[in-house]
């Protein structure tokens, strides 16, 4: 049927499928397809409150992109919507967001310039923040101490050994019902 149809014909006149129904042209503008990607949530309709304004942004921040559809200025191109980059330069009421795109079998580093409502700052590295953070406080006191901190991760081993108490009366058996067969 694949030889027959699709690949020997080239015309959409061959087709068995040609003109079945109402054919309309497939727009793709900017926005198209972000019907529900751009929507927002109950009781959150309308224009950003001050706050999401007053946060401050540096260069090398994370930075996610959540589209805000009530703003149109600075918008990005939905692709960039829920992804995360990092900020490389801070304009007035813009910021330069680096993101990777997968193109292919390569990863560019896209640069966009964003609007501050439609960015968040992320939660990527909040651990790896933390981390670093206590780490050079254990290195701290081991330098008091006169010793050496081991940062390292280490894995986490099998649970500890439990020793169950219990008395025969407590102990029950399972064992299959044994098989019994009727003929009726």
């Amino acid at each position: 049927y694949a030889q027959t149809h699709s690949t020997l014909r080239s015309a959409p006149e061959a087709s068995p499928f040609f003109n079945m129904g109402k054919l309309h042209t497939l727009s793709r503008g900017y926005r198209s397809g972000t019907r529900n990607k751009f929507s927002k949530y109950y009781r959150t309709k309308g224009m950003p409150g001050t706050s999401r304004y007053m946060a401050t942004f540096k260069r090398g921040d994370y930075v996610d992109i959540v589209v805000d559809s009530s703003v149109q200025s600075g918008m990005p191109f939905s692709f960039y919507h829920g992804r995360t980059g990092i900020v490389f330069n801070v304009n007035r009421n813009a910021l330069g967001v680096e993101v990777t795109k997968c193109i292919g079998n390569r990863q560019l580093r896209k640069r966009i310039h964003v609007n501050v409502a439609h960015l968040r700052k992320s939660r990527c590295n909040e651990s790896f923040l933390k981390r670093v953070k206590d780490n050079d406080q254990k290195k701290r006191d081991a330098k008091l101490q006169g010793l050496t901190a081991d940062v390292k991760r280490q894995p986490e081993g099998p649970k500890d050994m439990k020793i169950v108490k219990a008395t025969e009366d407590d102990v029950v058996v399972l064992a299959p019902l044994p098989f019994i067969e009727n003929h009726f």
